[in-house]
């Protein structure tokens, strides 16, 4: 049995859909702003499906708490705002390497099952989190790197673009999500959030102006 034929009966594979990448919804959560200083204390993944329709829709989410790297800065301000004690004694957080490499394996086996060529970062304020997924990968010497090294898909300016939003809860709210402000800043939640609008405004988009006849392609192989 092939990969593509272990997608849900009622999904297709992105292939051609965003030119050969594989959008994942990332959100992390940090101990700063500066990815090279401050450690890198959780990262979600969301996962996203192609319907037969070719509607986006959320599937499912990896999340990892990360123990802080060796020399790593935790600013008590960051600290504050995500709600994270990086030393809590019932905190199940693992080394940076192996969260890392979990969440590599995930989207690599992704980009496989979907025939694309390699992942392409979504994120609120991308940037950041690209940031800090590349620096964390680059520390712990994984060369494996499944992400696109620069380019990202920035649901801020796809939120300006649709809603007149940049702010994520105000952008949820305006896709007609209900925002739990005591959910907020858990890197699952947020990436949730995110997924939820980039699927919203990719959707509508598809509704209004439909997609390339480039990409409604799939590849011979997934028939």
């Amino acid at each position: 049995m092939t990969d593509v034929l272990k997608l849900p009966p009622e999904s297709r594979p992105m292939a051609n859909r965003f030119r050969g990448f594989l959008p994942v919804v990332v959100d992390v959560e940090t101990g700063g702003f500066d990815c090279r200083r401050h450690a890198l204390l959780q990262v979600a993944a969301v996962f996203l499906r192609r319907g037969a329709d070719d509607r986006l829709y959320r599937e499912r989410t990896l999340s990892l708490h990360v123990r802080p790297f060796e020399g790593g800065l935790l600013d008590p301000k960051s600290l504050e705002v995500n709600g994270i004690d990086p030393f809590h004694p019932l905190r199940i957080a693992h080394p940076e390497d192996q969260a890392m490499g979990r969440l590599f394996s995930e989207v690599r086996r992704e980009v496989k099952l979907n025939q694309c060529k390699r992942a392409i970062l979504v994120g609120h304020n991308a940037h950041f989190d690209l940031g800090f997924v590349h620096t964390a990968a680059e520390r712990c010497g994984i060369r494996r790197n499944p992400f696109h090294p620069f380019s990202s898909l920035d649901t801020v300016s796809l939120s300006a673009l649709a809603y007149g939003q940049t702010v994520l809860a105000r952008a949820a709210e305006a896709t007609g999500l209900t925002w739990d402000n005591e959910s907020a800043h858990s890197a699952a939640y947020d990436a949730e959030m995110t997924a939820d609008i980039f699927c919203a405004i990719t959707n509508r988009w598809m509704d209004t102006a439909g997609i390339p006849q480039s990409a409604a392609l799939i590849p011979d192989a997934a028939v």
